[in-house]
């Protein structure tokens, strides 16, 4: 009896003891999943940390349009010391996006055959307006994808026009002394349009349903051709910098 009573109770121990491995084994399974889960959430919460954020490259262009201004009128500067001083004006910053906007969506520099588009934009905005108008504009390559160096990019724009006798001619014209740019993206393409006036003081300013633009080819002729001629406008087209 004493040796059944002991077998007895050694398969119940061993039992018990399997039973008892079984269930550490199985917490331990659990434990070792709920690790794993939670390491993999981890991990994908920490790739999606540190993965870059690219914003819409149109959500630059605004500071984009400042920072070439800041550029252009350094640039002037050093140019001609004595020109004028450049002011901000928000009607021909406008312009100037319309100007930029027409350019991405044509992917072309040119506007519908008419070279003088910022100057129309202008007399349609103001029919009052009589003076010289001038503009530069450029188109700039990105990586789509990649963020845009706000900083770069600008000066890329400032240079690329400074490098242009046209363009420096525009930008440093003594007499300028209202300006706007306006930037426009399409595709993997920035553009951009200044635009510079001066009214050089020509008095009155009639009403006139039709804009009669006249193009010069610089400002100075442009400027010239105001003492024999009534100007409504004008603009130097130059070579758009690439």
């Amino acid at each position: 009896m004493t040796s059944l009573r002991w077998v007895a109770a050694a398969k119940w121990e061993q039992r018990a003891y399997s039973s008892s491995c079984i269930a550490v084994y199985s917490t331990r399974l659990i434990a070792r999943a709920a690790l794993c889960a939670f390491l993999g959430l981890a991990v994908a919460g920490c790739a999606g940390l540190f993965e870059p954020s690219h914003p819409d490259p149109a959500a630059r262009l605004p500071a984009l349009e400042k920072r070439i201004f800041a550029l252009v009128v350094e640039t002037r500067r050093k140019t001609d010391p004595k020109a004028h001083a450049l002011a901000l004006d928000p009607e021909l910053a406008d312009v100037a996006r319309k100007r930029s906007a027409e350019m991405a969506k044509t992917n072309s520099f040119a506007g519908n055959g008419d070279p003088h588009v910022a100057a129309s934009l202008l007399m349609a905005a103001d029919a009052k307006f009589q003076g010289l108008i001038g503009e530069n504009v450029a188109a700039q390559h990105y990586t789509p994808g990649q963020d845009i160096d706000v900083d770069a990019f600008a000066r890329r724009f400032a240079e690329s026009w400074a490098a242009s006798k046209p363009h420096l001619e525009n930008l440093s014209f003594a007499d300028y002394d209202r300006s706007g740019v306006g930037a426009a993206v399409n595709a993997d393409t920035i553009y951009v349009a200044q635009v510079f006036t001066t009214d050089l003081g020509m008095g009155a300013k009639t009403e006139q349903a039709t804009p009669d633009v006249q193009t010069v080819p610089s400002p100075q002729q442009g400027k010239d051709k105001t003492k024999d001629t009534a100007l409504r406008g004008a603009i130097v087209p130059g070579q758009p910098a690439q």
